[in-house]
């Protein structure tokens, strides 16, 4: 993206009362039309990803509608972990998934778990992921993560600066447990992977005894650690929700319980239809729509599987609540402290996305933290809670522009959705206002 470009159209925007659709027959500076500036537009989804998308779009005028099947933060952005980790925002597949094997996956207690009655679409997918998950492609994924990752924490900022009632905190500890120094060399090999990719990612290495100083929820069961360093955490629910408040106070609107079934590009516009309702036309459309992305997608070209790889969480009390997030990465167990509680998270499910909650996979979270966390009643869950993250089998999102210039896409970033949310929404809107598509956005194209 040329920032000049985007300050002469916020220059010419500006100019028309801050609305595209004013703008539609004038010239700009240097004889550009304007006929392409969207003046009504439709996003698809009200999580992090959509009404971020929205917010930006804002800023650049447009006027925004967003719809949603549900309501606000209904899906993946209310349950999950809430981190604030750039430095972390790696490629699903990876070669580590790959040493699972079959029976592992097929356990309910694994912490990727794969149900024996998988579906031909399923397995399309698990054999396209198994492809992806090589050091080669690993390290190429990794490379294209690195842009839109250094965008991660200065878009949240923005958006605070720009209103968004909220906040985030800064890991002041920021822990990765083990029981041993052998099971710790996994994560360092994979820092020192991320490092040489061109990510920023700061740590030090810990003794147990020296974790438990850090952190003292840790039990004597940890032997060894790492501690990250410039990471954030959010109480993902509650910041979503003040986007949306936002969205709303600058004159956008929300329909929750709209459950979009049809969008069709028409010579008048892009007409989209909710359920029982007519279709209503808008000059733009971004499908922000998680794991149904595909669905209204494919026939603008959008090829992608699109699978719901569900993460489950609960919250419980602690005797003292920790600093900052706590990462048990060989149990894939991750914690965060949102108020007086401690929210643990965890779990990679391949599975359809309406399938009900499974109380195993509950247990499985909680047999497996129950001998690292001191001070936990894990006995006293409140929020049991799954959603669905939507991943795809390179482990790239899907942000763009998909065959008609008018529908874009923006999903699929699995684990990173709330961590990437507001880069992919910025740089989107950008590239909705300006025509140009930003160079972070290149490996991501929805119809790759």
């Amino acid at each position: 993206m040329r920032l000049a470009s985007v300050g002469r159209t916020r220059q010419r925007l500006r100019s028309c009362g801050g609305r595209p659709s004013k703008c539609r027959s004038s010239q700009g500076e240097e004889g550009m039309a304007l006929d392409t500036r969207p003046g009504r537009v439709a996003v698809v989804g009200a999580g992090m990803v959509g009404l971020s998308t929205a917010w930006f779009l804002q800023e650049h005028g447009a006027d925004v509608t967003v719809f949603d099947r549900r309501d606000v933060a209904a899906g993946a952005s209310w349950g999950n972990a809430g981190w604030l980790t750039p430095g972390l925002a790696t490629p699903l597949p990876e070669p580590a998934v790959l040493s699972y094997g079959v029976r592992a996956v097929l356990s309910p207690s694994s912490p990727v778990y794969v149900p024996p009655s998988a579906s031909p679409r399923l397995l399309r997918f698990l054999a396209g992921f198994a492809r992806n998950s090589t050091a080669p492609r690993w390290r190429r994924a990794m490379e294209s993560l690195v842009p839109i990752n250094d965008r991660a924490l200065p878009s949240y900022d923005a958006l605070i600066e720009g209103g968004v009632r909220a906040k985030t905190n800064d890991a002041r500890s920021f822990l990765a447990a083990y029981r041993t120094a052998d099971e710790r060399r996994v994560l360092l090999e994979e820092i020192e992977h991320i490092r040489e990719a061109g990510q920023t990612l700061e740590y030090e290495v810990l003794s147990g005894y020296e974790a438990r100083g850090v952190e003292p929820a840790l039990s004597d069961e940890i032997g060894a650690a790492v501690v990250l360093r410039g990471q954030r955490f959010i109480d993902p629910g509650e910041f979503v929700h003040a986007l949306a408040d936002s969205v709303r106070d600058r004159g956008g609107k929300i329909r929750v319980g709209a459950d979009v079934g049809d969008i069709r590009d028409e010579p008048g516009g892009v007409a989209i239809r909710t359920t029982g309702n007519d279709f209503e036309t808008f000059d733009t459309v971004v499908i922000a729509s998680g794991v149904w992305l595909g669905e209204l997608a494919r026939r603008f070209g959008v090829g992608a599987l699109v699978q719901a790889g569900r993460g489950y969480s609960f919250s419980v009390p602690v005797d003292r609540v920790p600093d900052g997030p706590v990462y048990f990465p060989s149990q894939r167990v991750a914690c965060t402290p949102l108020g007086d509680r401690l929210r643990v998270a965890g779990m990679m499910e391949f599975r359809r996305p309406d399938a009900p909650l499974d109380p195993r996979r509950i247990k499985a979270i909680v047999e497996a933290v129950r001998p690292l966390l001191r001070g936990a009643d894990l006995d006293d869950r409140r929020d049991e809670w799954v959603g669905s993250r939507p991943c795809t089998r390179d482990g790239l999102p899907l942000i763009g522009a998909t065959r008609s210039p008018r529908v874009f896409a923006a999903g699929g970033h699995g684990m990173w959705g709330i961590t990437l949310g507001p880069a992919t929404g910025r740089l989107l809107a950008d590239q909705i206002v300006t025509g140009e598509r930003p160079p972070e956005l290149a490996p991501f194209s929805p119809l790759r």
